[in-house]
């Protein structure tokens, strides 16, 4: 079957823009990411989403796991648990490995559920 694939539009617009911000998440008592280049996601009514440039993220401290989900907008996810946060951090991180062009800047970076990790810090620089 296949799947549908929606472009952004004035009915759900998506903006990817650079944080301002520093972001540093942690669990298990250790520093998973920390990165100043963060982007930005914000997608129709819903929160913004930080997305962590892989680069900055300690992969050797993530756990590929086979749940994945798929979004008109953006394509297949994927995601990655963090064993040092126990169960709370199952399936804690998601990405978007080939996005649709419409989020193509989304490449090779990651998201955190903010209640899956010990904390979410975002900072000034």
């Amino acid at each position: 079957m296949d799947k549908a694939v929606k472009i952004p539009g004035p009915d759900h617009p998506i903006t990817i823009e650079r944080s301002p911000l520093r972001v540093v998440v942690k669990a298990g008592g250790r520093v998973i990411a920390d990165t100043t280049e963060a982007l930005g996601l914000r997608e129709s009514t819903y929160p913004e989403v930080l997305y962590v440039p892989r680069k900055d993220v300690d992969m050797a401290q993530l756990e590929r796991t086979p749940h994945s989900t798929y979004c008109p907008y953006k394509g297949e996810c994927s995601y990655y648990s963090i064993p040092a946060g126990g169960q709370k951090s199952a399936n804690a991180v998601w990405t978007y490995e080939t996005p649709y062009e419409a989020v193509a800047a989304i490449k090779d970076h990651l998201a955190f559920y903010k209640d899956r990790v010990d904390s979410f810090e975002t900072l000034e620089r």
